[in-house]
């Protein structure tokens, strides 16, 4: 099993969530699979980079793919709640807006030729620390399946259960969404010199042609 597969193997966890979560007809047991299959695609996000670690499988091409992974997964989730009416809509849009911002300028980043995309000690432990990481990956996990045990119970008559729980999860989606925010923060301030070397570098219109 190789790092890249298991990221593939979690973004067909979650499309597998979803489809159940979408298709299931009401089904009780569809809905809490749909559940178990929500835990395993946040779950399998540390697997892979603790398989490219302890295996010598880490690769440029690889981080790339954990990141395409981390995207797919935590935007279908989120749009897939808010077509259902559990959250806004804002909150896909917000989370699309900051991956291709920060993908933007990490793009910008590996055209310069280095490898790291952040300079100051505080951006790393923000961004890229085991404890961010994984208080982030966590957060992910627990919104999610608190809205999916909402959609699991939508159909049993648990009036005030059932929006205790819907309360639960949209502040639950508030904070992922607000530490998601602060987590680009370090990207975009060191992001800002290769956007600005970029600009400096941009072909320019001369007699005999671009240069």
């Amino acid at each position: 099993m190789t790092p890249n597969r298991v990221t593939a193997a979690r973004v067909a966890a979650a499309f597998t969530a979803v489809a159940l979560f979408h298709f299931g007809a009401d089904q009780l047991a569809a809905d809490f699979a749909a559940v178990i299959l929500t835990v395993a695609a946040i779950a399998l996000d540390g697997l892979d980079g603790y398989l490219a670690r302890t295996r010598g499988l880490a690769t440029p091409l690889g981080a790339q793919i954990d990141i395409l992974g981390d995207r797919v997964v935590e935007n279908l989730f989120f749009t897939f709640f808010a077509v259902s009416g559990l959250i806004t809509l804002w909150v896909p849009v917000l989370f699309f807006a900051r991956g291709a911002v920060t993908d933007f300028l990490r793009g910008l980043t590996a055209r310069s030729g280095r490898t790291a995309m952040l300079d100051t000690w505080w951006g790393r432990t923000l961004v890229a620390s085991r404890a961010s990481r994984g208080a982030y990956a966590v957060l992910k996990c627990v919104c999610f399946c608190c809205l999916g045990i909402l959609l699991a119970l939508r159909h049993l008559p648990l009036a005030g259960f059932n929006t205790w729980l819907l309360g639960a999860g949209q502040g639950l989606t508030g904070i992922t969404a607000a530490f998601c925010l602060v987590r680009a923060i370090p990207v975009i301030w060191d992001g800002r010199q290769h956007f600005a070397s970029a600009r400096k570098d941009r072909p320019v219109m001369a007699a005999g042609g671009i240069r």
